[in-house]
């Protein structure tokens, strides 16, 4: 398929891609498989990438950062438990590929980018895909979005050595916090219940992202 490609070529490669890459390897969620199945991630990359839109691996995406292989995406999506009526902080939006995917499913999205030209190039394609339920700005991550707190669930899509305290307290009662916690060799997936105003860790397995970077992680990417 050329740079350009056709829609209905990126329609069969979306579709192989869910029923490849997701279904066969475990994704199971619904939702989450019909909002990957419906999302142009063709959209989301340069042009010159984009006959590699939807083959299973990350991608660049200027700045040094990149777009998530489409199964991490799947995994840290399924892993909030969305039902549709929550609100969502997402610390990195990146190309704003997961903020499509979370403004599918959840009522409101907050996504913070630190990067001002990665979060107003995100900013703009998600505003012109029709996605009014989410917020972009600019900002430090690791502080989270205090006057938009609580959250039900939170997702970081790059890795610290340990959990923010800020967004720790930003999360609500019972809610879930999706995150890579590790070194920038690797880190481990692991999902951050609030049980009761106690911090529940479990991990699901290893995985690889660009560097958290803020006052609570990482001086510099």
């Amino acid at each position: 398929m050329s740079a350009g490609g056709s829609s209905a070529a990126f329609e069969r490669e979306r579709a192989r891609m869910v029923d490849d890459q997701l279904a066969r390897r475990g994704i199971t969620d619904e939702r989450v498989l019909a909002a990957m199945r419906k999302i142009p991630r063709h959209l989301f990359v340069d042009e010159a990438l984009r006959d590699r839109a939807y083959g299973d691996h990350a991608l660049p995406i200027g700045e040094e950062q990149t777009i998530s292989q489409p199964y991490i995406v799947a995994l840290m999506t399924s892993l909030l438990g969305l039902t549709g009526r929550e609100k969502v902080l997402e610390i990195g939006t990146g190309s704003g590929y997961q903020a499509a995917v979370l403004g599918e499913l959840a009522r409101r999205v907050c996504s913070i980018e630190r990067l001002p030209r990665l979060a107003q190039r995100a900013r703009a394609l998600l505003d012109g895909l029709g996605y009014a339920n989410v917020w972009v700005r600019v900002g430090s991550g690791t502080l989270g979005w205090p006057d938009e707190a609580p959250f039900d669930r939170i997702l970081v899509t790059a890795g610290g050595p340990a959990v923010p305290p800020p967004l720790f307290e930003q999360l609500a009662p019972d809610g879930r916090m999706v995150l890579p916690l590790g070194d920038a060799e690797g880190q481990t997936l692991t999902v951050v219940e609030h049980a009761g105003g106690t911090m529940k860790l479990t991990p699901h397995g290893d995985c690889k992202f660009v560097r958290l970077v803020g006052k609570y992680a990482w001086e510099n990417g």
